[in-house]
């Protein structure tokens, strides 16, 4: 009798673990695919698509839509993609302020949201939630970085970045670590293409160095219009400002540039042996920091849709949680706020056979987490 308890028991469970991983799942993919975004955006649409291409996982299903780079058009796609399209997850906002708009709300709704870049300090801390997980890092991260490498060469800095919630995270990270004079702090607008102003005030600051954090198109125009100007003080910034995506379109104004970044694509572990060629087979390009970081969160909800119903919050919650993938970038695991610890480096922006790059010059933080996870109480 017990026998045939113990195997009807594994039976049904074997029976629910299978319907768990053949669970059909709707994922609403939102990000930037038009403006001065877009190629950010395009990056993260094929990260995430190039990891469920590979699991094969027919069940799962993603809905794509262009926010624009507009708070006001992500929360009508969202709002149309739970309602209408009854979507499980939401993902794929590359925008502090876009997510802002749409995160809490979907949560508020009983939605996963699974954030591809976008990583505000309001959602680390005490507006924590079971329901939001960051596959990226927390805004923080890689500026912190860049203000202690900061610390070794320069004494005195110019430091910029667009005036929103992750360029405030961006400067808030960067002064945590360093510890010089600030020759100046400037707030640049969300989308600026002229920066004649700020070069002028960089000109004149007496700085000996500049940290830039311009994304996108920001930073394509910041950096051509920046080596026209003649101004030799040299520049840093995180890894989004000198990504793969926008390096082409800034072309040898790149060349030295110091940045930081929690992936390079010559990281040497079998997992990123693997993605980077079969991103460029994929889709005829090199990968950028925008692409790992999509890809990981895919990984990581497919690892969750084999292990838990996704109608079962608390156990799709605990599967994800346990970040049983093997990431492009290394180690990774989930800190208590749901935000990444993992290592972030130093890179160069070098060019290999004629193609602008990122090279890993050394490694900065081992194991580094962000300064919120302590007011998070979930």
């Amino acid at each position: 009798m017990k026998t045939f308890l113990s195997a009807a028991t594994l039976a049904l469970s074997l029976s629910v673990s299978s319907l768990a991983v053949a669970e059909p799942i709707k994922i609403g993919l939102i990000t930037t695919l038009s403006g001065g975004g877009a190629g950010l955006g395009v990056d993260t649409r094929d990260g995430f698509m190039l990891a469920i291409k590979e699991a094969g996982n027919k069940d799962i299903t993603v809905i794509t839509e262009d926010d624009a780079q507009k708070p006001e058009l992500a929360v009508q796609i969202a709002d149309k993609m739970i309602q209408s399209d009854q979507v499980d997850i939401l993902t794929g906002i590359v925008w502090s302020n876009l997510l802002m708009a749409v995160a809490p709300s979907a949560n508020a709704q009983g939605k996963f949201y699974v954030s591809t870049n976008a990583a505000p300090a309001a959602l680390a801390g005490a507006k924590c939630n079971p329901l939001y997980f960051n596959a990226a890092y927390q805004n923080d991260n890689l500026h912190e970085a860049m203000g202690e490498y900061a610390n070794k060469d320069y004494k005195k800095i110019f430091i910029m970045a667009p005036n929103y919630p992750a360029g405030k995270d961006s400067l808030t990270g960067f002064k945590r670590y360093y510890k010089g004079e600030l020759a100046a702090e400037v707030y640049t607008k969300v989308g600026q293409t002229d920066y004649a102003a700020e070069i002028a005030q960089i000109r004149a600051s007496g700085a000996d160095a500049v940290f830039a954090f311009l994304p996108g198109g920001m930073g394509i125009s910041f950096m051509k219009q920046y080596a026209q100007s003649g101004v030799k003080t040299p520049i840093m910034g995180p890894g989004f400002s000198f990504s793969q995506d926008v390096l082409p379109a800034i072309g040898d104004a790149a060349l030295g540039v110091k940045a930081s970044g929690q992936w390079v694509k010559d990281l040497d572990n079998e997992a990123n042996k693997k993605f980077v060629p079969a991103f460029q087979k994929e889709y005829g390009r090199l990968p950028s920091l925008y692409a790992v970081q999509a890809y990981d969160a895919a990984q990581l909800i497919l690892s969750a849709a084999s292990k838990a119903s996704v109608k079962d919050a608390k156990a799709f919650g605990e599967a994800m949680k346990a970040a049983d993938i093997q990431s492009p970038r290394g180690k990774f695991k989930f800190n208590t706020n749901l935000h990444p610890i993992q290592d972030i480096y130093v890179t160069e922006v070098v060019k290999e056979d004629g193609v602008l790059t990122n090279k890993t010059v050394s490694k900065i933080f081992t194991d580094h987490g962000d300064a919120y996870a302590k007011d998070c109480k979930m």
